[in-house]
Order: C-alpha cells, then sequence, then structure tokens
C-alpha cells in the first residue's frame, strides 16, 4: 500500500531541511502542461518548476535521448573527451551565436563561473589592478543560492546570519540607466544583469533600457552579462530575452529549460575572449558536460526549435496577458509580463498571495506566490490557446474573491 499524502508530507518535515515551503500538493506525474498529485488529481501546471520544464513535462523526445545515451554512457568526468560534448558545443554555438561555451550543471553555477570569467579577463585583458575588480549588479536580483551569490543580494532572508560576503560588488537600481553610468569605474569589469526580474516578480524594465546599458557597457570595456537562466530559451518570445530591444550581451548565462527538465545543465555563452582566459586547472567541473547532459540538452533545444515552441509563446503570452488584463477584479493592482513569463501583482490589502494560490489549486492551477502579494504565473510552452482560456477563467473566478 503506498503511503498517503499525510504520511509522505510527515515523512518529508520529520527528515528534510525546512529551506521550503511548498503548496501543499504531493506530485507524482507530468505530461505537457498537466501534472497529477498521488490521489489522481489534475492540475495545470503555471510554474513550470521556474521555467525549467518549459518544453512541457516528460517530452517524449527528450526522454528518448536521455534513455538511449543512459544505456550508452553517462559520465566521463573532463578527464577525457566523450562523444555528444562536441556536438552540443556546435549546436548550442549555432543557436545562440556564440563563440565559446562553458558548460555546468546548475544556473548558480553557471553564475559563479561568470563572476570568475570576467574577473580573470579584467585583471588578464582590461588591466584592472589585482584584487581590485568591481562588478555591478542590481537591487532585487535573483542569481541562485550560492554563498557568492546571496553576497550581493539585495533579500535579507537569502542574506541573514550566512556572512561574512566577498567584496567586489556594486549594487543599484533596476532599469535606471543613469545609475549603471555613474557606478562605472576603471576597475569596472562587469554588469551583471536579469533581462527580467523574475524572483522578484515579474519585473520588466523600461522600453531602451538595454539598448542604453549595451552602449555604456561597450563605451567602457565593461562584459554585459545577461542572466537569462529563466528568461532564455524561448520564455519571453523569443529564444533570448536580449533580442527584444535589439542587443547582444557579451556573455550569456543558461539553464532551466537547457534540458526541458530531465537533468540539470548549464551553459556560459560567450561572445568575446572572456572564456578564453581560462586555462587547463583553472576551473572545472566533474559532471559539466558530461555525454548524458550533453544529449538531453541537445535533444531539449531541438525541439524548442522543430516544435515552435519559441513562437508559442510569444502568441499564446499575449492572450494570457490580455485576458488577465481583462479580469476587472479589486484585488489587482498590476497585471504584467512578456511572453508566457506573467505576474499578477495584487493590492496589499487583498492579503498574501499565497492564499489566493491555494485557492487556485482548488481551480486545478498550480501557481506559485512571490515577494508576498505577486502570483508568478509561466506555464510551459507548449500550452494551447483552449488551455490558456480554461486557465484564465479559474483565475477569474479566484482573483475576484476577497481572502484579505
Amino acid at each position: 500500500m503506498s503511503p498517503s499524502v499525510v504520511d509522505l508530507l510527515a515523512t518529508e518535515a520529520r527528515f528534510g531541511a525546512h529551506n521550503y515551503q511548498p503548496i501543499g500538493v504531493v506530485l507524482t506525474r507530468g505530461e505537457g502542461v498537466w501534472v497529477w498529485d498521488t490521489e489522481g488529481n489534475r492540475y495545470l501546471d503555471c510554474l513550470s518548476a521556474y521555467s525549467a520544464v518549459s518544453q512541457g513535462h516528460c517530452h517524449p523526445k527528450i526522454l528518448a535521448a536521455m534513455v538511449e545515451q543512459a544505456h550508452r554512457l553517462t559520465l566521463t568526468s573532463r578527464a577525457f573527451h566523450n562523444d555528444q560534448l562536441a556536438l552540443f558545443y556546435e549546436e548550442i554555438a549555432a543557436l545562440t551565436g556564440s563563440h565559446k561555451v562553458l558548460p555546468m550543471n546548475s544556473g548558480a553555477e553557471a553564475v559563479e563561473s561568470a563572476i570568475k570569467s570576467v574577473r580573470k579577463w579584467g585583471y588578464e585583458v582590461k588591466g584592472v589592478p589585482d584584487g581590485q575588480a568591481e562588478i555591478i549588479v542590481c537591487a532585487d536580483n535573483f542569481h541562485g543560492r550560492t554563498l557568492g551569490v546571496v553576497g550581493f543580494s539585495t533579500d535579507a532572508e537569502t542574506r541573514g546570519h550566512f556572512g561574512p560576503f566577498a567584496p567586489g560588488f556594486r549594487i543599484i537600481p533596476f532599469g535606471d540607466a543613469a545609475a549603471l553610468e555613474q557606478a562605472i569605474t576603471p576597475n569596472t569589469v562587469a554588469f551583471l544583469v536579469e533581462p527580467i526580474q523574475g524572483e522578484a516578480g515579474v519585473i520588466i524594465p523600461p522600453a531602451g533600457y538595454f539598448a542604453s546599458v549595451r552602449e555604456l557597457c561597450t563605451a567602457n570595456n565593461v562584459m554585459l552579462v545577461l542572466d537569462e537562466i529563466q528568461t532564455g530559451l524561448g520564455r519571453t518570445g523569443k529564444l533570448l530575452a536580449e533580442q527584444h530591444e535589439g542587443i547582444e550581451a557579451d556573455v550569456t548565462l543558461l539553464g532551466k529549460a537547457l534540458s526541458g527538465g530531465f537533468y540539470p545543465v548549464s551553459a556560459v555563452l560567450s561572445n568575446n575572449d572572456v572564456l578564453g582566459t581560462l586555462r587547463p586547472g583553472q576551473h572545472g567541473s566533474t559532471f559539466g558536460g558530461n555525454p548524458l547532459a550533453c544529449a538531453v540538452a541537445r535533444a531539449a533545444m531541438r525541439v524548442l526549435v522543430e516544435e515552435g515552441m519559441i513562437e508559442n509563446a510569444a502568441t499564446q503570452g499575449a492572450r494570457f496577458l490580455q485576458g488577465l488584463k481583462d479580469i476587472r477584479a479589486n484585488t489587482i493592482r498590476e497585471v504584467r509580463g512578456r511572453g508566457l513569463m506573467l505576474a499578477v501583482e495584487l493590492h496589499p490589502e487583498a492579503g498574501r498571495a499565497r492564499r489566493y494560490c491555494e485557492a487556485l489549486q482548488g481551480k486545478g492551477i498550480l501557481a506559485k506566490d512571490t515577494h508576498e502579494h505577486t502570483i508568478r504565473i509561466a506555464p510551459p510552452l507548449v500550452i494551447t490557446s483552449d488551455q490558456v482560456d480554461w486557465a484564465l477563467e479559474q483565475f477569474a473566478t479566484i482573483l475576484t474573491q476577497d481572502f484579505s
């Protein structure tokens, strides 16, 4: 007899570190945009594992690639070559227009790798005095959970009692090009920024912001590092979110959807000589670039393009966004989004967003709250018009309720 939901949750609470507060559902199966709990209830997944499952749950072609490769070879370490890595390099470079690729595992590892690489470039190419490199970041950023990353977070919850932190970071407001210009010094090696701040509540910068950022970075010989771990690979209706303003980053960070949710895969992509500063023994990862990861990522990228998921994200995202804006509810302060990266911000007096997410669960929708009063909405990119319309009906029902 399978354990009950109560037993599973009690066991998790007893043995697991309490570093998450999940919505009270125990999932057991997924297919496309749908997931099922252990009691057989079906839900439309409006989180997509924070955009990691953009291609839909258990995509059959990615699954087939994973199973095939798992039968052949899974791990060699980078002490030896494998027959999947070169193909992964070639295909991701062709897709994104990159010149150099550094494969890693998690998004946070990609961020840490980029920080190391731009510092090294700053000392060896730009000529910054040793130990003086500065990286500019934005307030309300989210670049991961490692010690290096939380050291430049402005979220007190992620920083509290984890110090001391590494120096070398300057924090400026997001979406303010003038603040960036004022913060740049001769020792600035990079500007690390999200095209859209996801964890902060899907915060979209003003139009023209990134065009100005690109000009400032170029003029001051500063590397523009775009963290596209959530926004990249079609989430915003473009392959990369940078394309909405027609710019190109010097370093691009990808993760999450790079494996379609099957396996941890991330990558640092460079369009200049930043990654060229790395020499054997100076940086690495046992699992980074392993053949299983490469085979999975190759399939994940292939279906994204071949099945028109990027275009579908643009079409269905516009439909979803307009539908949310059409909901007339006193609870809603603002609706915003780009592609299938959406958010509904509630008025504080409407109550905490988590209560609405729990109510949505009862309507067959799984969404996630962030920053107390915002509901994040990011379904898989394979969602259809009918599914969007059905979801909007459920959102309208719940958002017009008063949970204050």
